[in-house]
């Protein structure tokens, strides 16, 4: 599968790696450099968003990517009084405005819950590490799943894209371990089922 990423730094690298190793063709593009963001989009089957939050304005303005995937990996994050915090939520998420500005596309909110280091590599786990994900459209939510199952994740589908409103701020959670709480990055949640009672 040919996987378009949107965004060269920690993240996007890491998934490049990642799918790579997988044996899918990766491409990765940015704003300003060659090959750019809108070239990747029409090239790919797949597109991925691996940039801040606030580039996500003017990257929906440069890209088509009608009846394909468009991963969403971004974070609405900002800084307020008491810390970081969600940007916006509870009534709207950022995958949610996406969608709005990309009416053809299919987004999918996942790969916002851990690190770069963990998406790069998740071997050494006692279990496979968990990744929700969030969309609209059932035959992308299956080729996305796919791909998180290609990169070692357990992914478990958290329903319609109005979901991102839980897994947007799950990410802080993940965030306030790892710099907050000390945890470090090298980490991810799982899901145990129990086997016996």
């Amino acid at each position: 599968m040919r996987i378009g990423i949107i965004g060269k730094g920690r993240v996007g690298s890491a998934l490049a790696v990642g799918w790579r190793a997988a044996g899918h063709e990766v491409q990765l593009g940015g704003r300003e450099t060659s090959p750019n963001a809108s070239e990747v989009a029409n090239w790919a089957d797949v597109v991925v968003l691996a940039v801040p939050f606030a580039a996500l304005e003017s990257i929906a303005q440069t890209i088509i990517a009608a009846d394909k995937p468009v991963i969403d990996c971004t974070n609405p994050i900002a800084m307020g009084p008491d810390g970081m915090g969600l940007a916006i939520g509870h009534t709207t998420s950022g995958a949610e405005q996406l969608q709005a500005k990309l009416p053809g596309a299919h987004v999918i909110k996942t790969l916002n819950q851990v690190g770069a280091e963990v998406m790069a590599d998740t071997t050494g786990f006692a279990h496979a590490p968990v990744q929700f994900l969030a969309g609209d459209n059932e035959v992308a939510k299956k080729v996305v799943a796919s791909l998180l199952v290609d990169l070692g994740f357990e992914p478990l589908d958290a329903g319609g894209l109005s979901k991102a409103r839980l897994l947007e701020p799950f990410a802080l959670a993940w965030i306030n371990q790892a710099i907050a709480q000390k945890h470090g990055r090298d980490w991810a949640f799982g899901a145990m089922p129990r086997t016996v009672k």
